[in-house]
């Protein structure tokens, strides 16, 4: 089994669902080449990691990684296409599937061989069940963040230039200019940890607390639509089905009762801590500790003593 892994950057760093992609092809015992574009050091850092790299330049948006991408799928011939499952994967994969008649599978979190034949595993309606896939054919699919180990390092594999010509034709849009909001900085999906807040904080002074938790252990603040929409939190950190989709070590629930649309998007965390004064409250379902309580009472304890442990 051939499968081709389109590893995506942010300047000179490799996305960590990308290196996922790695472990997942050799979970799959599947012989993996990597695609990297437009960044070389970045190249040299996933071929270190085992697997033969081919590079090639090109501007980085949806036309021409579409292009370029289509073109290593003829010449190699792979029996799958790894995408890690981020923003510009979602609109490359359904175009490079349509544009050569293949399958296309998303937000995967599992795949399986069984009797010869590649299963994908993932979450529908919301989370609530998990759906198995079979692709006939060559397969493009995206992969969610953390549903796979970091790959360790191993013998370098080696980075093979090729250069790709990409017909004027083929891109459609130029971006001319981007602006981002302050805090657009922040990057929940490479988080290790993430303490989010949700209604049961209160208010915005409240809400302080979660930031002042995450801040402690070196994390990053989450949260649940309420708080976006109460304005106590810019929108880019928000988690779940109409925000981002996370994979930390650590998750801390704090005020949020686990409704479908919040928990499909952090239930794969490693370890989940939820704080609730519900002890029938959702979360705990899936929570791997569950305090039982008044948050507000809680966090500035939970704080404080987080300060002591990493002091020592």
């Amino acid at each position: 089994m051939k499968a081709l892994l389109f590893i995506e950057t942010d300047g000179e760093k490799v996305l960590g669902g990308s290196l996922e992609l790695i472990s997942a092809v050799k979970a799959l015992d599947a012989e993996g080449t990597a695609l990297v574009v437009g960044n070389r050091v970045a190249a040299d850092t996933v071929a270190a990691l085992g697997i033969p790299v081919i590079f090639t330049e090109a501007a980085a948006n949806c036309d021409t990684l579409t292009e370029v991408l289509s073109q290593i799928v003829k010449k190699q011939n792979p029996d799958i296409v790894l995408l890690a499952n981020t923003e510009m994967a979602k609109d490359i994969a359904p175009r490079l599937a349509g544009r050569m008649n293949l399958g296309c599978v998303s937000d995967v979190i599992g795949i399986n061989k069984t009797d010869g034949k590649v299963i994908y595993t993932r979450p529908a309606f919301g989370g609530t069940i998990l759906e198995r896939l079979e692709v006939d054919g060559t397969a493009v699919v995206t992969v969610r963040n953390g549903s796979f180990s970091k790959p360790e390092a191993s013998s370098n594999a080696g980075v093979t230039e090729e250069k790709i010509e990409i017909p004027a034709s083929t891109v459609k849009a130029k971006i001319l200019d981007k602006v981002k909001e302050m805090c657009e900085s922040v990057n929940l999906e490479e988080a290790q940890v993430i303490v989010s807040g949700g209604r049961g904080m209160g208010s915005i002074e409240n809400f302080g607390l979660v930031e002042e938790l995450a801040r402690v252990l070196g994390g990053v603040v989450g949260a649940t639509r309420p708080p976006i929409e109460s304005d106590w939190i810019c929108r880019t950190h928000q988690v779940g089905q109409s925000g981002k989709i996370v994979a930390p070590k650590l998750y801390i629930a704090c005020g949020i009762s686990g409704a479908t649309q919040h928990t499909s998007g952090m239930s794969g965390s490693k370890y989940i801590v939820a704080i609730n004064k519900d002890e029938e409250a959702s979360i705990f379902d899936i929570a791997d500790i569950g305090i039982v309580g008044n948050v507000l009472e809680i966090l500035p304890v939970m704080i404080e003593e987080m300060k002591k442990a990493i002091a020592k």
